[in-house]
This record gives C-alpha cells, structure tokens and sequence, in this order.
C-alpha cells in the first residue's frame, strides 16, 4: 500500500482528501506546518509527498529544498499558488508535479500514480 505525507494546513481538505486516498488504498499520514512535515518524513519516508506552498512556520518551498537534499521521493505541490513564476519555483525547487486549487481529485489520483510509476520504472500497460 504506498504511503503519501500530506501536508497541507487546511484541515477540511486534509481530512477529505485523506479517506479519498484511503479509499483508493494509500496509507495516509498529514502534517500541518513545515517542520510537523520534515519530521513525519523522517519518521516514516512516504512513497510521494503532497505539499502545499503556504504553510506556517517553514513554508513549502523551504519543505521541498530540505528533502530535496537527500531524497528524491516524488513530490506533487498542491496549492492555491496559480502564477506562473509560483509554478516554475515549485518546480524549479524540485517538485515533480505542480497541481493548483482548486485541482479535479481525479486528476490528482491519476498524478500521483503517474509520479509513483515512474518511481517504480513501472511502464504503462
């Protein structure tokens, strides 16, 4: 069952979009803030990572440049960010994905799988 760290300060979309991962069979784990994500990642290193850009404490980008130092987990920006500029940092920073809210939850899933296959060198079938 691959494990995703969602990491998003928004209680409501946390809590929504973790039983519709759980349905579709991912373990979930949720942090809240910056430093509760890099934490949770080093107590359990997730198979993708869900990363909102604007947390407290230590903001995603921040996040994103800490993990990115030593792993290259897949990492999907999930955020209300929508400027091009927001799109080319996150990936720039190393995201492998950049999905603005409001984002179609299908769309998300089928991201995440893409990411994880590619983690894997699954090819398509």
């Amino acid at each position: 069952m691959p494990h995703v760290l969602l990491v998003d300060d928004e209680a409501a979309l946390c809590e929504s979009l973790t039983y519709t991962l759980q349905k579709e069979g991912y373990t979930v784990t949720t942090a809240a803030d910056g430093h509760s994500a890099i934490k949770q990642f080093h107590k359990q290193v997730p198979d993708v990572i869900l990363l909102d850009l604007m947390l407290p404490e230590v903001d995603g980008m921040e996040v994103c440049w800490r993990i990115r130092a030593f792993s290259n987990v897949p990492i999907v920006m999930l955020t209300a960010k929508d400027e091009d500029i927001d799109k080319i940092w996150g990936l720039e920073a190393g995201a492998d994905d950049y999905i603005t809210k409001p984002f179609n939850t299908r769309e998300l899933l089928a991201r995440i799988k893409a990411v994880l296959r590619r983690r894997s060198g699954e090819q398509p079938s």
